[in-house]
């Protein structure tokens, strides 16, 4: 009777580190219709694939997509205090594709990604950057001036970057839609299997934040 009364004490007493071990962290992925997953199934997008592949892999995630077809990084930061509720561990950051295609000036997106991270640093929200490169009909000084602005702010702020969100899947016709910019349910495949790496890292720091 006595060792049953210790067994219940000692469950009780561990259960609650238990729960907090086992918590799922609470991720958002704010971004465009490359995340939002225009064109296809809710369960192809990537948000989607990406926790059914962590989840593959026993790790317990709760994920948001706050993906909004059309976006720009300008976008996302007028959103962002709602797309982001408190509660949040961290966010994946995919914004910058529209603001390449549209050509908008580099300073800009660079202002509005660098309010976007400081603003969730300031909430102790964890934050992974998504790279995104710019078309080449725009010209070299303006590809240099686009393209540094995501390992410049990964540098800064001491962030994780994954280098480019459609790597492996850019220009290949085979991965992507009619369109020729967003990609098919492999292509989004693709995706999650080349950037889980950096993914995982973020979760491992984020569940070593909250001991």
């Amino acid at each position: 009777m006595h060792i049953a009364v210790l067994m219940f004490a000692l469950m009780t007493a561990v259960d609650p580190a238990w729960a907090e071990a086992a918590k799922p962290v609470k991720l958002v992925v704010l971004g465009d219709s490359l995340s939002a997953g225009l064109g296809l199934p809710a369960q192809d997008a990537f948000p989607a694939k990406l926790q059914k592949a962590l989840q593959a892999k026993g790790i317990a995630v709760d994920m948001t997509n706050a993906g909004v077809s059309g976006d720009t990084s300008s976008g996302g930061r007028e959103r962002l205090d709602w797309s982001v509720p408190d509660g949040t561990d961290g966010v994946i950051i995919e914004l910058g594709a529209n603001d390449a295609l549209r050509g908008i000036d580099p300073d800009l997106t660079r202002a509005a990604l660098t309010d976007i991270v400081q603003r969730l640093k300031a909430r102790k929200i964890a934050v992974m950057l998504c790279g995104m490169l710019a078309p080449p009909n725009y010209g070299a000084e303006y590809a240099a001036r686009f393209n540094s602005i995501y390992p410049d702010l990964a540098k800064k702020f001491d962030v994780p970057l994954y280098p480019f969100f459609l790597d492996g899947v850019a220009a290949d016709a085979k991965l992507n839609q009619a369109d020729g910019i967003h990609p098919t349910a492999a292509g989004v495949d693709i995706i999650v299997n080349n950037i889980m790496p950096t993914v995982e890292a973020f979760l491992r720091n984020i569940s070593e934040q909250r001991r």
